[in-house]
């Protein structure tokens, strides 16, 4: 709709840079709408404008709208158009639309081209996803040498996992510090799991029994567990997604412990390494993750060590008469299977490589704010996630207080 007067700005003819940028966002706002036949519309005016920006920027956006419009081929076409035209704010967007374009069609020879190109323009923080993305196109290209180097360019801008290595530091210190004062010791029975004094309102005693163990050998095996698990998963989730999964799988095990268990004392940190565990059986299974060689060895015998353990420590702890605290054990892994599920990682998995990149577009020089109703949904997914992820310390609360009744 015009004023009286005034000239549809839809009507072929030159337009003033104004009026383009705000028919641009307008073409976002129907895009985000989900008016898609209109969107394209909209955009297919602004395309051929004299800043190479603003025509990109059409193009791409046209591109998404053919894409969700099921034309794959018109939207590969404006990908390509935009990707050709003069440098511009762009043209990395469109290089990367061009390169998962071309993996869906089955032309890893020309996505990889393409990624080359994007990976040039990529901004820092997108370096190492690009690098990935390429490191898997050359190993299935039976490229292995440049596979290996773009993996390792990949890497090279993780951040250290210093928490795993904190903590596995911390309790071995704490655990050395009090299986050498002896069995009285008020370190080690201020930590363990005492179920009394769980009952009578110590909350601390969830997360503490991690820190302290029963003997040099159950130390050991447990760290060295951490050691293999723990880098894997703080690297798909940093290292404060990693701390905050360590501490409430330690909980819901201490919790299935306290409300299924035996009423000894528990010490280790194995309810919280089988909720890591867990954690990469689910994220592995649902949200793909992109890994190293060395990550992609630890997922293939993941399965097997947490059967194994688990044989272990009903059969073998029973038959030696060792007091293994299993229900612990299943209580952090069930925990942990429910978190990698509903929290994805923060690192690229393989799913979204596969499948159509998120497209923000962007006017000559600057990116437009998220429209208003993707905005909305991205808080709305993270206030489900949050909802989700706090039913673990709900549950590992309501087991303290039916534990009882339970028993």
């Amino acid at each position: 709709m015009t004023a009286p007067g005034t000239t549809d700005p839809l009507t072929p003819g030159p337009l003033d840079r104004a009026t383009a940028a705000a028919l641009l966002a307008r073409a976002d706002e129907l895009l985000a709408s989900g008016d898609y036949a209109t969107a394209r519309a909209v955009y297919a005016r602004l395309v051929g404008m004299p800043d190479p920006g603003l025509t990109a920027a059409a193009l791409v956006g046209m591109a998404e709208a053919l894409y969700r419009l099921d034309d794959e081929e018109g939207a590969r076409q404006c990908w390509e158009q935009a990707a050709r035209l003069p440098e511009n704010p762009v043209t990395y967007r469109a290089l990367r639309q061009v390169a998962a374009a071309r993996v869906r069609g089955g032309d890893l020879r020309g996505a990889r081209d393409a990624y080359v190109d994007a990976e040039r323009r990529a901004p820092a923080a997108e370096r190492p996803e690009i690098a990935s993305r390429l490191g898997w196109l050359n190993k299935e290209l039976g490229d292995r040498r440049a596979a290996r180097r773009w993996f390792s360019r990949s890497r090279a801008d993780q951040p250290a996992v210093w928490v795993t290595y904190g903590i596995i530091a911390i309790t071995a210190v704490v655990s050395i510090l009090a299986l050498q004062a002896g069995v009285g010791d008020p370190v080690l029975t201020a930590l363990w799991l005492d179920k009394q004094g769980l009952a009578a309102g110590e909350w601390w005693r969830l997360v503490s029994p991690v820190l302290v163990h029963g003997g040099i050998l159950h130390l050991v095996v447990n760290m060295y567990f951490l050691y293999l698990v723990g880098p894997l998963v703080e690297q798909l989730y940093g290292s404060a997604r990693f701390a905050l999964l360590y501490l409430l799988t330690a909980a819901a095990g201490s919790a299935t412990s306290f409300a299924i268990g035996g009423p000894a004392p528990s010490v280790g940190a194995s309810g919280a390494i089988f909720g890591l565990c867990g954690v990469l059986v689910a994220v592995s299974a649902v949200h793909r993750p992109i890994l190293d060689r060395r990550g992609r060895a630890i997922m293939s015998q993941i399965g097997m060590l947490i059967v194994l353990n688990l044989a272990i420590g009903f059969g073998f702890g029973a038959l030696v008469g060792v007091n293994i605290d299993n229900a612990a054990h299943i209580g952090g892994l069930v925990s942990g299977l429910w978190l990698g599920f509903v929290l994805p990682p923060i690192r690229s998995t393989l799913a979204s490589f596969w499948q159509q990149p998120a497209r923000s577009p962007a006017g000559p020089g600057t990116a437009p704010a998220p429209a208003p109703a993707a905005d909305a949904a991205r808080r709305a997914r993270g206030l489900l996630r949050a909802a989700a992820v706090s039913v673990v310390p709900v549950v590992a609360v309501g087991a303290v207080y039916l534990g009882p009744f339970v028993r």
